[in-house]
């Protein structure tokens, strides 16, 4: 034991790169780790991926100007969450989009409107008058951005609305389960999204969760973003049977 606490002591080399790499490595790996899951998560929570496709890690790699190992670490975590398929290679395969099934998304769904009128009920509380003015400026951004061609607009600021009302919840693990939710349901969202615009002109949920926060009307801003979860659910989980019936009838 003297000799081990000698040899510590008496090498300043030995110790010296042991700080440098303590204090550097773990840095540079986790950062550009942390900005591969970020911006798959966002490309996800968006709407960019259509459900079967493919995720090629070189690509994303390339675009986000970084080596493969972040990129292949941050799949590899969304795999671990089953917000991804592993791709036919194993790891260096890549990825793919899953193809949730009916059922599978109405599960989600039941657990979202469950989740979300919680999170937004405890936002009621603590949420500003200030913030309620930023969540209403989203609304009006979503509104305009409805008859766009490109509908990644409306899911991105879609996804901005919501989880900028639940971070005043201050419930940190409802809001992570919320999101790896959020992540398995956004490739399906975006597939309908087109067809559903016209069912997004009938009730505004999103303006009726306004009127609620500026009331401190709790109750009614749970109902509202229960509501808007659930019609939006029922009409894809509809679609989705469809498809899965059309699928059937061909073979």
């Amino acid at each position: 034991m003297n000799e081990g606490n000698q040899l510590t002591y008496q090498n300043p080399h030995f110790s010296s790169r042991n700080r440098m790499a303590t204090a550097l490595s773990p840095i540079d790996k986790n950062t550009l780790w942390d900005l591969a899951y970020s911006e798959l998560k966002k490309a996800l929570l968006s709407g960019k991926f259509e459900p079967g496709q493919r995720i090629i890690l070189r690509e994303v790699a390339g675009e986000l100007g970084i080596s493969l190992t972040p990129v292949r670490d941050a799949v590899n975590h969304l795999i671990a969450e089953r917000v991804l398929d592993r791709g036919p290679g194993g790891q260096k395969g890549g990825a793919s989009v899953p193809h949730l099934d009916a059922g599978q998304f109405q599960q989600l769904m039941f657990l979202r409107a469950d989740l979300e009128s919680r999170l937004a009920y405890a936002a009621t509380a603590n949420i500003s008058d200030t913030q309620i003015h930023r969540l209403e400026q989203l609304v009006e951004q979503m509104k305009k951005s409805i008859d766009k061609s490109n509908k990644n607009t409306y899911l991105d600021l879609h996804r901005r609305f919501h989880f900028s009302l639940y971070e005043h919840a201050h419930m940190d693990v409802v809001t992570d389960i919320t999101e790896i939710l959020w992540l398995r349901c956004g490739p399906a969202l975006n597939a309908v999204l087109r067809d559903y615009v016209p069912n997004l002109k009938q009730t505004d949920h999103h303006s009726l969760t306004i009127s609620g926060l500026q009331a401190r009307n709790a109750t009614q801003v749970a109902q509202s973003i229960r509501n808007d979860i659930t019609e939006a659910g029922e009409y894809i989980f509809a679609q989705l049977s469809r498809g899965a019936s059309d699928r059937r009838s061909i073979v």
